[in-house]
């Protein structure tokens, strides 16, 4: 065949011709690498942050439920809101409002992002839990 690839009907196609577009698309797939693995980096990120308000939110709803349990067995406001402290996560606010035969505490809290999402707003998460007051 002589430096000649078999023709495609009726044509012959030289081989430096095809060589010389593969050799003109090297380095592309490292270009376009470069251009998108920033966006998966931070794409990773984000989701990895968006767990951690996940697991965030389930420590507010404990607090809220404990909060409520404890002021439910009318253990005081000082105390319920101690306990709700005690599960919440860390610049949480308890509070707990009693009321005729119900007893109701909520947990509030303001999430920052990681400081590569820094530009992000704070995400405020909050519980509320209502128990029946306990008859002694």
């Amino acid at each position: 065949m002589g430096g000649r690839r078999p023709a495609r009907r009726g044509r012959a196609v030289p081989a430096r011709v095809t060589a010389g577009r593969r050799r003109d698309q090297r380095g592309a797939v490292t270009a376009e690498t470069v251009m998108v693995l920033p966006l998966l980096v931070l794409l990773t990120l984000a989701l990895t942050w968006m767990v951690g308000l996940a697991f965030v939110q389930v420590q507010v709803v404990d607090a809220a439920r404990e909060a409520a349990r404890a002021a439910a067995r009318d253990d005081g406001t000082a105390a319920s809101v101690a306990a709700g402290r005690r599960v919440a996560p860390e610049g949480a606010t308890v509070t707990v409002a009693t009321g005729g035969s119900e007893v109701t505490a909520t947990v509030r809290v303001r999430v920052q992002g990681p400081s590569v999402l820094a530009w992000a707003p704070a995400v405020p998460l909050s519980a509320t839990a209502v128990a029946a007051r306990e008859e002694r």
